[in-house]
């Protein structure tokens, strides 16, 4: 709940709390899930080194678990982390293997995230066109099972892979995502306006 509502360190302590008791209990499955979720409240709070560390951690849990949908999130969670240290290479790897786990899985709303994460990759490594491939499948994921918070990342993601050169349809597609991101309030909204802001669209 408190990774929802923004308060990651309340979701730090939480999560910290849980792993020593599911330790103490010897419950290996669930010492690898609070240890992800440690992951992602670190690469939240922009801790990206603790973040990586959790989910290595976690991931080697999984594996000894034989828990495929365990390793995805792991996996997929070490591939953000990359993308936001600008280790692309590494982010490319876990990203596409977790994608192909939660495609094996059916794991729809997972894999319209990762297609999206996989789209701001292609975009900070000036890729617009696999950019906007990314984008455009994950918005056909995301409006087919009502991920609001993907759909507007896909039209935005679709929007920045149309600047410089096709302005007008650029700001479409990120005014579109703008108003989706304020009515579920996304913390995608900021982000949103000052690419608009940013290029006087």
């Amino acid at each position: 709940m408190q990774q929802l509502t923004g308060d990651y360190p309340a979701a730090i302590a939480s999560h910290t709390q849980a792993l020593a008791m599911f330790q103490s209990l010897n419950s290996l499955f669930d010492q690898a899930d609070a240890t992800c979720q440690l992951g992602f409240d670190e690469w939240l709070l922009g801790n990206y080194a603790a973040a990586a560390a959790w989910h290595r951690q976690a991931l080697d849990l999984f594996r000894r678990l034989g828990d495929r949908l365990g390793q995805a999130w792991a996996t997929g969670g070490l591939g953000e982390v990359q993308l936001a240290t600008a280790d692309y290479r590494g982010a490319s790897d876990n990203l596409t293997k977790a994608l192909e786990l939660f495609r094996e899985l059916g794991q729809r709303h997972s894999e319209a995230v990762l297609l999206n994460s996989l789209g701001d990759l292609s975009l900070a490594t000036a890729a617009p066109e696999d950019a906007r491939r990314h984008h455009s499948h994950a918005l056909s994921i995301a409006r087919e099972i009502g991920a609001r918070v993907e759909e507007a990342r896909a039209l935005a993601g679709i929007g920045r892979s149309l600047l410089p050169n096709s302005r007008a349809e650029a700001a479409a597609y990120l005014r579109d995502a703008l108003v989706i991101a304020q009515h579920i309030g996304s913390q995608e909204a900021q982000r949103i306006q000052d690419t608009l802001t940013e290029h006087s669209l």
